[in-house]
């Protein structure tokens, strides 16, 4: 596969799962998220998709620059199993949170992938520095939702 393929793969990949997550957040927007008690510095609804679309983005960019090295084959099958994971994790948040209404149990997921995404980007620094710093700001934003949700856990019970 070349690389230029790799690079696509992992872009749809990673911006197309990623969209798909947000089909359980979208119905619930107006609707249960709406009724509930939220900080002042939540952020408008409107800034959640285009924040979640370019980390994707990135996250997608980041997996083909470790995809596409000769780097060992256990270090780098180790980082995109690291990556899977904490993806995996980030979409059973949307279901967890949105779908569910278990505020309490999407911060535990949360707190998970919180580190399920250092072992990714410490991985993927194995293999190539640029890919771990493109998801710095991933785990950042992730951190700010760690806050929020466990805000918003706290205002609603």
């Amino acid at each position: 596969m070349t690389n230029s393929i790799k690079l696509i793969v992992s872009i749809l990949l990673t911006v197309g799962l990623g969209l798909l997550g947000g089909i359980f957040t979208a119905t619930e927007i107006h609707g249960w998220f709406a009724q509930l008690n939220k900080p002042s510095w939540n952020p408008p609804n409107w800034f959640f998709a285009p924040v979640w679309t370019t980390l994707y983005l990135l996250m997608g960019i980041a997996l083909y620059l470790v995809w596409k090295t000769n780097a060992n084959t256990d270090t780098k099958r180790w980082a995109i199993v690291m990556f899977i994971v904490q993806f995996a994790l980030n979409f059973i948040w949307s279901d967890i949170f949105f779908k569910q209404h278990q505020t309490g149990w999407a911060f535990v997921d949360i707190v998970v992938l919180w580190l399920a995404i250092l072992c990714s980007i410490i991985s993927f620094s194995k293999i190539n520095k640029t890919a771990a710093w493109l998801l710095v700001p991933y785990i950042s934003w992730v951190s700010f939702a760690a806050i929020l949700n466990y805000t918003i856990l706290q205002m609603n019970s």
